[in-house]
């Protein structure tokens, strides 16, 4: 995944990871002050979802998810770090069930995701951003969609369509996630294929995750 990470003063550091966290506890507990009811997480069968990455991103049968692999595995690359507990530079079967298990762990049902998107070093605007679940992980993980504003920061969310409940809150599940990225001027695309429907962009959404700690991630993308 291509992106960018800014330093941040020590004391915005700590203050944003206390609304990251404070975030996360309001959307998993019961309510905060008058909050909405708590949000349950969806199911994901853990051992299934880690054979069925296999069978679809090990095409050459050894085991694990690497190289050239994961190239065509944006959602898995997007979270080597975190998935790779024996740091061979792959994932495997095992691997992804024990991150699965480290999500339900973290008993969040929604969270809030922002972001910054950047062409060829420039703010993009009015960009539609979709967040596509790996589907290795089952059919509860929910597409989320967002627009990116003035600056080119924005937000994720779960179409209101497809939220449990009327009153559900806005927000996106953990999981692993394909990121694209599109801009219509004049009926013309102008971000290129890499980004939308060849995407090589992925992102995991956890409360551990760094760029999620630090506050959203950034895309930065090139026409070149």
């Amino acid at each position: 995944m291509l992106a960018i990470h800014r330093p941040l003063h020590p004391n915005r550091s700590r203050l944003a990871l206390s609304l990251v966290v404070l975030s996360l506890a309001c959307l998993t507990l019961a309510s905060c002050s008058s909050g909405p009811a708590r949000v349950q997480q969806p199911y994901i069968d853990a051992d299934g979802a880690g054979e069925l990455a296999m069978e679809q991103y090990d095409t050459n049968s050894d085991g694990i998810v690497a190289g050239d692999e994961l190239e065509k595995a944006p959602g898995l690359k997007a979270a080597l770090a975190t998935m790779d507990g024996n740091g061979d530079k792959g994932i495997s079967a095992e691997e992804v069930a024990a991150r699965i298990n480290q999500w339900k762990e973290q008993k969040t049902g929604v969270t809030f995701f922002s972001y910054l998107v950047t062409l060829d070093g420039k703010p993009l605007e009015g960009a539609n951003v979709l967040f596509e679940p790996e589907s290795f992980l089952g059919d509860e993980i929910k597409t989320a969609i967002g627009e990116t504003a003035i600056g080119g920061s924005g937000g994720a969310s779960i179409p209101k369509a497809e939220r449990p409940t009327p009153t559900s809150p806005p927000g996106m599940h953990l999981g692993l996630y394909k990121v694209k990225i599109s801009k219509l001027v004049n009926g013309k695309e102008i971000v290129p294929p890499k980004y939308n429907e060849q995407t090589i962009l992925g992102q995991e959404l956890a409360g551990d995750v760094p760029e999620i700690r630090g506050g959203g991630a950034a895309y930065a993308l090139s026409t070149k």
